[in-house]
């Protein structure tokens, strides 16, 4: 029988408005909008319905094909990533949102008469994203849904007609469980409280839904609820039912269909919306999700307390049936956001800056309903630049449209093409299958007698990505490994889909590669992902730019005798740190490589270091390869030409040859430029003109003009040789009174510091006993400046 649904009474006017113009529809929890929309707008032509969540997408579809949601029989099918199931003929599509997106760079929608935009309030990148598009083109009909939004900023974004629906909810009580009404959301024994809450209530209601931030706390209350009730498991009394987006068929069916036994399901937020689960009467709400946001520049995933507006959706699971019970860990006043920020705002934007342009539209002038973050847009345009995807007209390459084509992230895409040779493409396809799955592949092993057969299996290596392909390709995976079956399937199909597309063998007859040339065309193609250890703190790595710190399931972080001292980081996974901009940015797969690939790859920079005399007269000058801070390579070279100049310069700063030169010259030449700074140069009575001088470049040019060409020359020359024309010599005395490059009292010594533009002297404690502080009347006049001390960190007024 069809049953009548809250939002059955909107329906003329949603037919009426929809042959008109854009719609937002406002509806409660429980009101039927995403399985009543899609049919009504059936009626003016074909559906394409965006669904934010795989979870949802075949669940609706599945569920329209019955007859007691659908007994007009409309026709009604599902796309995802790899799996479709509708035909041309098909009225009503489901699709994620990165389907539509590709579907709209191929060929616009043309298929397509009406779009559905379902879950709006979620805010994810993909469906801003994809209404920003079809707003701008205004070829399709579109209607945007949401249990909880801002809506009126939706409608006059559309300039669309707004509707709402109230949703069939009973009574739901609320009850908090917090030291305080302020208390906000904690992780702390999540499992212990949740299953001391479950054992008070579960007698008193039918099935019970715990919202619990990721698949981690969802293992882990899982764990501890079976224990508890172990015995009413057994006796099939209870079913406990975990729900996230990497479940099993059977799992989610045991979750979203009604069953004689008591169900306690626990659950990602992706039950918050669309998902009708049957017979809940009480929520237990962590008050915590996982959501990723941008700190210092990184994007970040970390534990955040839920809005408002998400609390109120967990809170409506409980009303369907009959009045049920919401039980908060977390206080009455808690200081929740209204709503989920926006992807858009809180994510790097590399992978929509390219669907946009992939859908002929230039992204940084859509229009969106909230700004996007200036630094984020031009960092993501600089990132696809440097891949050659996009012109700097913000016009995508033909390179662009082939990364695009891959439905994997924008780096693993730029990686796969580059590779030089089909079988480095093969290892690089097999290796972003296995880092693009929503969980982890495979958990080393942690006994010493494991990692060593691994290291062996590995071909006697301990190499995170060997290991992920090897996995991937492998037929049987072996017994001693730990790996998670349902992503290892995952992986296998979208490296085959992968394989598909680029023509290349299918995985039962992957090439064999050699991986030393294949992890050097990937350093070639990519050079920043190379990192190298620090020398004092080994279980962190740089790359010039960034920082990572080895996680705890690297094999790179296993002690034994072929520990290399760099690497490439093909993953990394950002955390909040302990500082307010800091983050901890764990390196999750790594391959290692050696110092002296990096310099044949000619990575870093030379630069002279130390001069040593290895004989009488004769000299030698390290020449030292520099990558991200360290010293990877020290070659030896004998003082001569150019590089004699330099040795000699140094030398003479060094104060090793020709005394007390460096110290003089440091001296006139700061106080020229002071000289300068302060406005009191006079063409008629210096000799040089008006010029900031350094030292370095001086005294090199000194020595050019004077004929040095070896160590051997300069036993020629003294000090008095060389003589820097700067301030007129009548001047000086009064000038370096007036502005002294250091200060010397009884007991200690000042170097001085001007900062003109603020009119500020500031001493700099360089040596000395003296405890106290100098006192104003100690140091010269400097009249009208504002005078500061500094020793160490310490900084204060003089007055």
């Amino acid at each position: 029988m069809y049953s009548s649904l809250p939002i059955d009474r909107i329906k003329s006017d949603f037919l009426a408005a929809l042959s008109q113009q854009h719609i937002v529809v406002e509806a409660e929890t429980g009101s039927g909008k995403s399985t009543r929309l899609p049919l009504w707008a059936a009626e003016l032509g074909r559906v394409l319905v965006v669904e934010p969540r795989r979870v949802a997408c075949t669940s609706l579809a599945e569920y329209l094909t019955t007859d007691v949601a659908n007994p007009q029989q409309i026709s009604v099918g599902y796309a995802l990533r790899f799996e479709q199931h509708f035909d041309a003929d098909t009225q009503v599509v489901f699709a994620t949102p990165g389907v539509a997106l590709r579907w709209l760079s191929d060929d616009q929608l043309a298929q397509f008469n009406t779009v559905i935009i379902d879950e709006f309030h979620e805010r994810r990148w993909d469906t801003d994203l994809l209404l920003a598009l079809l707003k701008q083109r205004q070829s399709h009909r579109l209607v945007a849904t949401s249990a909880t939004m801002d809506s009126q900023r939706l409608v006059d974004y559309l300039d669309a007609a707004h509707l709402h629906a109230t949703g069939r909810n009973f009574m739901v009580d609320v009850y908090h469980y917090a030291n305080d009404t302020q208390t906000m959301p904690s992780h702390d024994h999540l499992d212990q409280r949740i299953v001391k809450l479950i054992s008070q209530y579960y007698c008193d209601h039918q099935d019970i839904l715990v919202f619990l931030p990721g698949r981690k706390e969802i293992t882990a209350v899982t764990q501890a609820v079976r224990r508890y009730f172990a015995d009413a498991i057994a006796a099939d009394e209870i079913d406990v039912i975990p729900l996230h987006a990497s479940v099993t068929d059977d799992e989610r069916q045991r979750a979203l269909t009604a069953s004689s036994k008591q169900r306690i399901i626990l659950a990602t937020n992706v039950a918050e919306t669309s998902l009708t689960i049957p017979g809940v009467t009480l929520i237990i709400d962590s008050g915590l999700e996982r959501r990723t946001h941008q700190r210092n520049g990184r994007t970040v995933l970390a534990l955040h307390a839920i809005s408002k507006a998400s609390a109120e959706q967990r809170k409506g699971r409980a009303g369907r049936v009959k009045d049920g019970v919401c039980l908060r860990l977390y206080g009455k006043a808690a200081p929740l956001e209204r709503l989920t920020p926006a992807e858009l705002q809180r994510e790097e934007l590399v992978e929509p800056y390219l669907a946009a342009l992939c859908c002929d539209a230039k992204f940084s002038q859509l229009t969106f309903i909230d700004s996007l973050p200036e630094k984020t847009l031009a960092s993501a345009f600089q990132t696809l630049q440097t891949m050659k995807a996009v012109t700097d007209d913000e016009v995508v390459t033909d390179y662009g449209r082939q990364l695009y084509q891959l439905p994997i992230d924008t780096l693993f895409a730029h990686l796969i093409t580059a590779m030089p040779e089909r079988r480095h493409q093969e290892a690089m396809v097999d290796l972003a299958a296995a880092l693009s799955i929503p969980q982890k592949l495979w958990q080393p092993p942690k006994s010493e007698q494991d990692q060593q057969v691994l290291f062996l299996w590995l071909g006697q290596q301990y190499c995170d990505a060997t290991a992920l392909i090897k996995i991937v390709r492998a037929d049987v995976v072996p017994e001693w490994l730990t790996v998670d079956d349902n992503m290892r399937a995952e992986a296998r199909l979208l490296a085959a889909k992968m394989r598909e597309v680029l023509q290349l063998p299918q995985l039962e007859a992957a090439s064999a590669f050699r991986r030393q040339p294949w992890i050097e065309a990937v350093i070639t193609a990519v050079p920043e992902l190379v990192y190298v250890r620090r020398e004092r703190r080994r279980q962190a790595l740089g790359n010039g730019f960034n920082e990572v710190t080895l996680s705890r399931d690297t094999l790179f972080g296993i002690e034994h005798e072929q520990v290399s001292d760099a690497a490439v980081v093909f993953d990394q996974f950002a955390l909040p740190g302990k500082g307010i901009k800091q983050n901890l940015v764990l390196a999750t797969c790594i391959a290692p490589v050696t110092l002296s690939q990096i310099v044949a790859l000619d990575l870093g920079e030379n630069q002279q270091g130390q001069t040593i005399e290895t004989s009488a007269g004769h000299f030698q000058t390290a020449i030292e390869r520099i990558y991200a801070g360290r010293v990877i390579d020290t070659q030896w070279q004998d003082v001569s030409g150019d590089a004699a100049g330099t040795t000699i310069v140094d030398l003479i700063l060094a104060n090793e040859v020709l005394t007390g030169l460096a110290a003089r010259l440091t001296i006139d030449i700061h106080q020229w430029n002071l000289y300068l700074a302060l406005g009191r140069y006079q063409a008629d009575i210096c000799q040089r003109a008006p010029e900031t001088v350094d030292v370095v470049v001086w005294l090199s040019q000194q020595i050019t003009d004077l004929g040095i060409e070896t160590i051997d020359d300069i036993v020629l020359f003294s000090a008095e040789d060389f003589v820097f024309d700067g301030i007129p010599d009548w001047e000086r005395e009064e000038f370096d009174n007036q502005y002294p490059h250091s200060v010397s009292l009884n007991d200690f010594e000042m170097r001085i510091e001007y900062q003109i533009s603020r009119k500020t002297v500031i001493a700099h404690y360089l040596q000395g006993n003296r405890k106290q502080d100098p006192k104003r009347w100690e140091l010269p006049r400097w009249q009208g400046w504002r005078i500061k001390y500094k020793k160490a960190s310490r900084i204060i007024d003089i007055h």
